[in-house]
């Protein structure tokens, strides 16, 4: 993941804050005059591997930087708090407008809006994205190899027209390692005797 800035302050002050905030480790590059960049141009700067401050840009830079990006086949995010931003935020992937700072117009055009106007919440909400996203693919996963086994035979059974013998043990043995867990938990407990009443009990005290 790379951050790009596209501001219209001048470049030195761009730059410097920046570094400052960590954009631009190892390599930052800075176009002082982003409104003279052509296209080819900024392919360039873009398929690089420097994060980038467009200084003196315009709305129409960001919109044109956020095109840019997209036609590379990379994922946009783009924030704004302008009405001037609003183009941008509509054509990034994901526009993120301010909450407290941002005109109505961007908080329209954007599909998250930052509440507490941090950055470094973009941050965390990528945290927990990727966590979910993840526990999602491990359930998947976990279903697709507890159901693969049990479907099976019964697909071989009904597309070899009941040529293939199914006994019932075949879509029962292949489950049994699977869930041993599951099983466990799922069964029910042991009934426990209080310990003044364990001679007349015929289970173990908890």
């Amino acid at each position: 993941m790379r951050v790009h800035i596209v501001t219209g302050d001048n470049g030195t002050t761009a730059a410097a804050v920046a570094r400052e905030v960590g954009i631009g480790v190892p390599e930052l590059r800075v176009v002082a005059e982003s409104e003279e960049v052509h296209d080819h141009e900024l392919d360039e700067l873009l398929t690089g591997p420097a994060e980038i401050v467009f200084a003196r840009s315009s709305p129409e830079t960001k919109l044109k930087v956020a095109d840019a990006v997209r036609a590379h086949g990379q994922i946009v995010a783009m924030t704004g708090d302008g009405a001037n931003d609003a183009p941008a935020l509509h054509q990034a992937h994901i526009g993120v407008a301010m909450g407290r700072s941002g005109t109505d117009v961007a908080r329209e055009a954007s599909t998250m809006v930052l509440t507490d106007d941090n950055f470094a919440t973009i941050v965390t909400a990528i945290e927990s994205g990727r966590r979910v996203y993840d526990n999602v693919r491990k359930f998947i996963q976990y279903i697709f190899a507890h159901a693969v086994p049990e479907v099976v035979p019964f697909l071989v059974f009904a597309l070899s027209g009941g040529l293939v013998p199914l006994p019932l043990t075949v879509p029962r043995w292949p489950s049994a390692p699977i869930t041993p867990r599951c099983a466990r938990s799922a069964s029910p407990r042991p009934r426990c005797c209080s310990p003044g009443s364990a001679s007349n009990c015929s289970s173990p005290p908890c």
